[in-house]
């Protein structure tokens, strides 16, 4: 007799052959405990039965009924049958139809009772109607269950062969499982075994089981997060810092149209702290800090006094951006600033010449610049600095670990400032940013106008127009953000949460809006305005232009995709208005309405969408309703997931693929849960930083493959 473990390849199950098991690892699964470990991603409530004369048209519901009439099939077309029969319960009778499947007829006979699942319609004749319903025999003896587990699919894999193999999985695993989290946690917390969380998340009994089951899993999913974080924070040291000298930082605050915030001056006292007084047996550790603040909370201005820190003590300072425009918006306002005292500030772009990138690496090696501000160009390994002691790297989120670890690899005594423009919940801070120190900017400065938010459909788009002619009229410009360049664009692109990659809903093309022709559209709408397109298809000097057009010109529309999200300062912008918005996360949504209200004038955000899918409104509901980014990252925190920061290697370099892998987290946890789990986590390597003791050795080995090398495991 075989015995099983969930190492187990799922060929050793019966009814599991070369070519099943091909299709099943499109499915990710490869061995029982990937079986184990695909959750139904919903559930049907067959349990909550309804009678015909009670009918929903408009939800699947379930009916039991009892079959009146035979199975009538017929031909209405080459390659179309219809097969048709009445069915009744106590209050009424409808119609049964499915189409091309004649064998309903050796299923289906007088007399015989079945529990429908569908959605109840009206024929054009009149007649109620089940189509293609999903259908289970009632036999006394039998109990249907209520809740039936709904799974991700490919083909060749339906419903009824995955339920039988997760079943043979449960059956033959579950028994041997033991537990990793300690008893005393779990009965903490208030959450079920493993085995019955496993058992009940497939084939639950009740609705209370389905959440009971939900919790445990999301909780083990976040505290494997948490030890991950906690572990490789724990492990990871910052090294030695070069010194800065110490400064007054009048000169630059005098050059400041505006008096700092209160978070600004907290922000800045930490960068001083951390590069010019700290100091331990004689060495400055080398900063890692990050910035974590609102849209417009002025963290540009906290970096650029970080630089002025580095410039007085005779250091270089590289800025890395993800944009041209960014890039360009950066290097104007910090040559404005800090070229009036005296620095020379430099751009090193993608578009730069060979000629001017050659000058550009030359001036760097000899000294001659002292802030270079860049996109990934700076990672080039022809760039040579002559004493580089402050990296900073700004929108963090747009690039991956790797690649913000370059500029420190080579500069290893270089202070590192990170500043982030999407807010976050401190727990979560906290957890990513395990191994920086963190400063958050929870403060906007003063007489920021508040953004008015407004949710509306495609019909009030007359009202839309007027609106943006209005506000040209009264001295302001618009923006108008599509989610495509051009109709035959890939939808594909288009339908993902950027810090996720989740998909956010299922779309249709039919109302989908492009840069190019809503252009065209627009410009015939409303002939008197100067409106223009921009998008990432064209050149770096084209879009600059535009931007600078679109500032300072005669351009009163700007129709863009979302490479104005970051890097364009317009005071006088004072629409945006988001097309399809339904497609963009809320994050990315926060952004785009921080392009405006940045002068004196009354600013909106409109936000247009006739999506009905519940998910999609919620979100668009958190925008309308607050401007504070924390709050909004609070109630998009599970729904965008947390970025992967786990050790990979021996050289303990991190990956960031866009998303933590929660497979339940995202639907079944909460603040609470999150919170516990990590400060479980914490606690656990802070009292065993290796995970060495006893009781913590099965939790050692199940996160073995997210954060120990293969020299590490025994």
């Amino acid at each position: 007799m075989a015995v099983y473990t969930i190492d187990t390849p799922v060929t050793y199950l019966n009814g599991v052959g070369k070519a099943r098991a091909e299709k099943l690892s499109r499915l990710g699964i490869h061995t029982l405990k990937d079986l184990l470990y695909h959750f139904p991603r919903a559930y049907e409530n067959r349990g909550d039965v309804h009678q015909l004369g009670q009918h929903n048209t408009d939800k699947s519901c379930a009916y039991i009924l009892t079959v009146a009439t035979e199975v009538n099939s017929v031909m209405v077309k080459q390659g179309m049958t219809i097969s048709k029969f009445r069915a009744f319960d106590e209050s009424g009778s409808c119609e049964v139809v499915f189409f091309n499947s004649a064998f309903v007829k050796d299923v289906f006979h007088v007399g015989t009772t079945f529990r429908f699942y569908g959605k109840a319609s009206f024929s054009k004749t009149g007649r109620l109607t089940l189509t293609s319903p999903k259908y289970e025999p009632v036999i006394p003896t039998v109990q249907l269950p209520d809740f039936v587990p709904i799974y991700t699919l490919t083909d060749g894999i339906t419903s009824k062969i995955l339920e039988k193999l997760i079943r043979t999985a449960i059956e033959e695993v579950l028994p041997s499982i033991v537990d990793p989290l300690p008893e005393e946690v779990r009965l903490s917390n208030k959450l079920p075994t493993l085995s019955y969380a496993i058992k009940n998340i497939h084939f639950p009994t009740d609705a209370r089981s389905i959440g009971a089951a939900g919790r445990r899993l999301a909780f083990d999913e976040l505290l494997t997060f948490g030890l991950g974080i906690a572990y490789n924070a724990n492990r990871r040291t910052h090294g030695a810092g070069v010194r800065f000298n110490k400064c007054s930082l009048e000169p630059l605050t005098k050059l400041l149209p505006y008096e700092l915030t209160g978070a600004q001056k907290r922000a800045i006292n930490d960068i001083y702290s951390d590069t010019v007084l700290k100091c331990k047996n004689g060495i400055t550790p080398a900063m890692a800090r990050i910035l974590i603040g609102d849209v417009g909370s002025g963290k540009t201005v906290c970096a650029a006094a970080a630089m002025y820190i580095a410039f007085m003590s005779q250091y270089q300072s590289a800025i890395m951006v993800p944009t041209e425009i960014l890039a360009n918006q950066h290097y104007m306002d910090l040559a404005n600033l800090l070229g009036k005292l005296g620095a020379k500030v430099a751009l090193l772009t993608g578009s730069c010449t060979v000629a001017q990138k050659r000058k550009i690496y030359q001036q760097l090696e000899n000294g001659e610049i002292d802030v270079i501000v860049g996109t990934h160009a700076l990672l080039s390994d022809k760039i040579v600095f002559k004493n580089l002691g402050l990296i900073v790297t700004d929108e963090q989120h747009r690039f991956g670990v790797a690649q913000r670890a370059v500029l420190k690899e080579r500069e290893k005594n270089s202070h590192v400032l990170v500043m982030s423009a999407t807010p976050i919940p401190r727990t979560l801070a906290l957890a990513l940013y395990g191994d920086l120190d963190i400063s958050r900017i929870d403060e906007l400065p003063q007489g920021r106008i508040k953004v008015d938010t407004y949710v509306i459909d495609e019909s009030f788009r007359g009202r839309l127009n007027a609106m943006i002619e209005k506000q040209v009229n009264l001295g302001g410009k618009c923006y108008i953000v599509c989610p495509a360049i051009e109709a035959e664009d890939s939808i594909d692109e288009y339908v993902y949460d950027q810090y996720s990659g989740e998909q956010m809903v299922s779309f249709d093309r039919s109302n989908l809006k492009n840069v190019i022709d809503y252009t065209k559209e627009l410009k015939k709408s409303l002939p008197k305005l100067n409106i223009c397109a921009m998008h990432g298809k064209m050149k770096a000097a084209e879009k600059d232009a535009i931007v600078s057009e679109f500032a300072t010109g005669n351009l009163d529309v700007l129709v863009s995709t979302t490479v104005i999200e970051v890097g364009v300062n317009v005071p006088t912008a004072t629409l945006m208005i988001i097309e399809n918005a339904e497609r963009f996360g809320l994050s990315q949504l926060h952004q785009l309405r921080g392009r405006v209200g940045r002068g004196n004038m009354k600013s909106y955000c409109v936000l247009v969408s006739d999506a009905k899918n519940e998910k999609a409104r919620m979100r668009l509901d958190v925008m309308r309703s607050t401007n504070d980014g924390f709050e909004i990252a609070d109630k998009d925190l599970l729904l965008r997931g947390p970025g992967e920061f786990f050790s990979t290697n021996r050289d303990n370099n991190l990956r960031q693929s866009g998303g933590f892998d929660f497979k339940i987290a995202s639907s079944y946890s909460d603040n609470d849960l999150f919170n516990s789990a990590f400060s479980i986590a914490k606690n656990i390597i802070s009292k065993d930083p290796e995970m060495l003791m006893p009781e913590h050795s099965l939790l050692r080995y199940t996160i073995s493959g997210f954060i120990f090398n293969h020299s590490i495991i025994s």
